[in-house]
């Protein structure tokens, strides 16, 4: 039994996530909200590569993400894979700058069997008229390359896409092409950057090609982004697949310049007593500098941070030479080790001099002569020891601290002596 979310599209994922074995694909976050696909009827269609639609599903047909249409085309119809459904389509539609008084288009069907097959024929020949096509244009002295072949779901009509440095005159090649493989042609020209996102392929960095997951606009990339950055103006290693600059040039550029702001100016000297140092190196994120005695060549290089080399810049506006460019730091002295073998104090040694333990707490001072085994003074009266009138000397009597306290039943006899009170009426 295949596991099937509720929320998804068949058994491979959840439908926000939507299939993934698409170039561009949008990740659709209100697709858990309840009923929204039955308020808007705009879907987005996707065909061969990059290539997207959106089309009105007028009909009501139940369609969700993964399902292969028929569209409306002109001529005929097309065939292309849902890619997203709801309320996410019409921000799309903004964003891809779609007029409202454009006409869209609409959604015939589900595919059929029938559909598909004749899908499955015009795409095995679009390889073929490639490379032919490339031999007539060859034939015909056009300075172009036709890169990809596009044909038409219902095998009517095929898109040329070619890359050309300059304009084109291509309305004989056009009847060529008619005459070849009688089918309506149409050109669209292409630069190198949107080529290398339909072929797609791996990057340096070992993931695929931006140009071909997720990247829809293609802002032009300047050796200025490298310099910024401080990388080697090496045209092998800055350029990708397309002969051209890399994209990811310009996504950390923006934070570099930032970051260039808190750093001191290339040209400024620092002054030492020992010499003058010059700008040689910068690690920009990490804010270090690194001087060299040298202007042309790195020798006896200091690394030093940028709020080490403003207060050295300040310091030389004054006047003042400092004696290095680090700052000298004061070691502490060490501290001398203390080997607790050696102490004769224990955590209970601790607890009697600070107090406080509760079970160190100080007892009540008994009074003098009370003490067992303490000798009388001369001439004292021990006449209360014992509770017992008289001046006995008893010092093996055992003290009133240490005496058992039976006074409990002594108190209890006299209660029984007492007369009551009806035997005291009677006497009185």
């Amino acid at each position: 039994m295949k596991f099937k979310l509720h929320n998804g599209s068949g058994s491979l994922c959840a439908k926000s996530c939507s299939r993934q074995d698409n170039k561009l694909n949008t990740y659709d976050w209100l697709a858990d909200v309840p009923g929204e696909e039955e308020e808007y009827d705009m879907v987005e269609v996707q065909f061969k590569n990059t290539r997207k639609g959106y089309y009105r599903n007028s009909n009501n047909i139940p369609i969700e993400k993964g399902d292969v249409v028929a569209v409306e085309s002109s001529p005929g119809h097309d065939i292309g894979v849902v890619t997203l459904t709801g309320r996410l389509v019409e921000l799309q539609m903004r964003k891809a700058n779609l007029k409202a008084d454009v006409e869209i288009k609409r959604v015939y069907r589900k595919a059929k069997p029938i559909d598909l097959e004749k899908y499955n024929e015009a795409k095995a020949r679009e390889h073929d008229t490639m490379i032919r096509s490339r031999q007539i244009a060859l034939d015909l002295n056009l300075n172009m390359k036709i890169g990809d072949v596009e044909y038409q779901g219902d095998g009517n009509k095929a898109i040329f896409y070619y890359i050309a440095d300059e304009r084109v005159d291509f309305r004989q090649l056009i009847k060529v092409l008619a005459d070849a493989f009688r089918v309506r042609i149409e050109m669209k020209q292409i630069g190198a950057r949107q080529e290398a996102g339909r072929i797609g392929g791996i990057g340096p960095c070992g993931r695929e090609l931006c140009c071909a997951t997720w990247m829809t606009s293609f802002i032009s990339v300047s050796t200025t982004a490298a310099r910024y950055q401080d990388l080697s103006l090496n045209p092998q290693k800055l350029a990708g697949q397309c002969a051209k600059l890399k994209c990811c040039l310009n996504y950390e550029a923006d934070c570099y310049v930032e970051a260039q702001k808190r750093l001191p100016s290339r040209e400024i000297e620092l002054e030492t007593k020992d010499g003058t140092f010059y700008f040689f190196k910068a690690d920009i994120l990490a804010n270090q500098i690194a001087y060299s005695t040298d202007k042309n060549f790195a020798a006896n290089l200091v690394t030093i941070s940028s709020k080490r080399a403003f207060e050295i810049i300040g310091l030389n506006k004054k006047g003042i030479k400092v004696d290095s460019l680090p700052e000298v730091e004061h070691k502490p002295e060490p501290k001398k080790s203390v080997d607790l073998l050696d102490q004769d104090l224990t955590r209970f040694d601790k607890g009697k001099r600070e107090g406080g333990n509760s079970n160190n707490r100080k007892k009540k001072r008994r009074p003098e002569g009370n003490r067992q085994g303490e000798p009388r003074r001369a001439g004292e009266n021990n006449q209360q020891q014992n509770g017992r009138p008289g001046g006995h000397n008893n010092n093996n009597a055992p003290s009133n601290n240490n005496r058992p306290n039976n006074h409990r039943g002594n108190n209890n006899r006299n209660r029984n002596n007492r007369p009551k009170p009806q035997d005291r009426n009677k006497e009185q």
